[in-house]
């Protein structure tokens, strides 16, 4: 695939999955209206400090997709090449735990706990499809060498220092 083509259904796949799972459905809980009183300044920072990081981190995998992988994040335009760069050195889903802490970094800001239980449910079921489905995909499409990704790099806790393939 094309960087350009790459890029357009990456993008297409942002708006579509992480808009809706970060944006829309937050949204539709809470109506992005902040609790009664406020929370406390330092817990909005902190929330401000998550959102932040996980927007940041999200568009770095999505990046990483399209320039290291010649692909797209999505099922339908999948990479031409393992992505093991970047935040994907540390763990195996950032592309997941950066909407989460968007999630979580809305809940704080806000003062909406109703969000809480909803990043918890988000998270159990990307860790459902990323055993189910993603990893046997990944095995079947680039065996060694996602083996051995694998067993480097943890699925959901992050390394504390970046994996070598080597």
């Amino acid at each position: 695939m094309r960087k350009g083509t790459a890029a357009i259904g990456s993008l297409f796949f942002l708006v579509l999955a992480p808009g809706t799972t970060a944006v829309l459905i937050p949204w539709m809980l809470t109506s992005w209206r902040e609790r009664v009183p406020p929370p406390h300044p330092a817990t909005r920072v902190g929330g401000l400090v998550l959102i932040a990081v996980g927007a940041a981190a999200l568009l770095s995998t999505f990046g990483r997709f399209v320039l290291e992988g010649r692909g797209t994040p999505a099922p339908v335009g999948p990479t031409q090449k393992l992505v093991v760069g970047g935040l994907y050195r540390y763990v195996r889903n950032p592309m997941y735990l950066a909407v989460a802490a968007i999630i979580i970094g809305q809940a704080l800001l806000l003062g909406r706990p109703v969000l809480l239980p909803y990043a918890v449910a988000f998270l159990a079921t990307t860790a459902a499809f990323a055993r189910w489905y993603e990893e046997p995909t990944l095995r079947e499409r680039y065996g060694p060498e996602y083996e051995a990704y694998r067993r480097g790099v943890p699925g959901w806790w992050p390394r504390l220092r970046p994996w070598n393939s080597s």
